[in-house]
């Protein structure tokens, strides 16, 4: 991958297609989890895709400290005029949701539209019931067993069969994911608790929004559907769009739909032309 120095960090990145600019924010966990979208002709064939790592995640700076959702949002608008890109098409899976729409609110200027495919908002009902299932998950972290604490996870949110998905799909993916660990446990989960994202908050968001669900998320969390309804409730604008045979891992699980799925919404709300 392509390296880029930013104020003393330095984040991995690639860029895939050409046309209209699309930043992929990846979420916790699996960092190239939008790679099976850059094989997809129905984006990349009219869009310039750009997939990085963000900080915590494979070549790309590790923090040795908090980080917080804000800053993350800061990495990804850097990396963005880095690439000479004023203006994009943000697409925010999972955690990377949560930093597209604080991008949003941070520099509204740098998002011409936002696809969020279930992004990580712990405002649901089912948030505390989602909280109290991780217990021995991080138990397993604190115990030292990394390896079983990340793959406990990866079945609750994308299902008991996810690793033979993924490693079709993403060959040495939970392998990274493993090394991975600490920037979820240690810095990202903590960063999300204390994240506030609120309705009014949601109100300053007018850029154009598709709201992702997998048709099949509800049978692991509730929240997941909860989460699609309070998108579309905080942000009448947005469009829904249900991938039918998924769970969390949409885009890694069918790449071709979830492509299919952008490609429309995107075309829909083309970025102006640019004198």
């Amino acid at each position: 991958m392509n390296r880029a120095q930013i104020d003393g960090r330095e984040l991995e990145y690639e860029v895939r297609g050409a046309g209209e600019p699309v930043v992929l924010v990846h979420g916790s966990h699996i960092a190239d989890a939008f790679a099976p979208l850059l094989a997809e002709p129905a984006l990349t064939d009219r869009y310039r895709l750009i997939l990085y790592h963000r900080r915590g995640f494979a070549g790309s700076t590790h923090p040795d400290g908090p980080l917080s959702i804000a800053q993350q949002a800061t990495d990804c608008r850097a990396l963005s005029q880095h690439l000479g890109v004023p203006g994009a098409h943000v697409v925010g899976h999972s955690y990377g949701g949560a930093i597209a729409l604080q991008l949003a609110l941070d520099a509204p200027q740098a998002v011409h539209s936002l696809a969020l495919l279930e992004p990580a908002l712990l405002t649901v009902p089912s948030a505390p019931q989602f909280m109290a299932a991780l217990g021995p998950v991080l138990q397993m972290y604190e115990a030292g067993n990394k390896t079983g604490a990340v793959d406990s996870f990866l079945q609750a949110v994308v299902g008991p069969e996810y690793r033979s998905v993924l490693d079709r799909m993403l060959p040495g993916a939970f392998a990274q994911a493993a090394a991975d660990a600490d920037t979820f446990f240690r810095i990202e989960l903590p960063a999300l608790e204390q994240w506030s994202f609120t309705q009014a908050d949601a109100g300053r968001i007018t850029q154009p929004v598709l709201a992702v669900l997998g048709a099949d998320s509800h049978t692991l969390w509730p929240g997941w559907v909860e989460v699609h309804q309070l998108v579309q409730a905080w942000l009448p604008q947005a469009e829904a769009f249900v991938l039918k045979g998924t769970t969390h891992g949409l885009q890694i699980i069918d790449p071709k739909g979830m492509a299919a799925g952008l490609a429309g919404f995107l075309a829909r709300h083309p970025l102006p032309d640019r004198p």
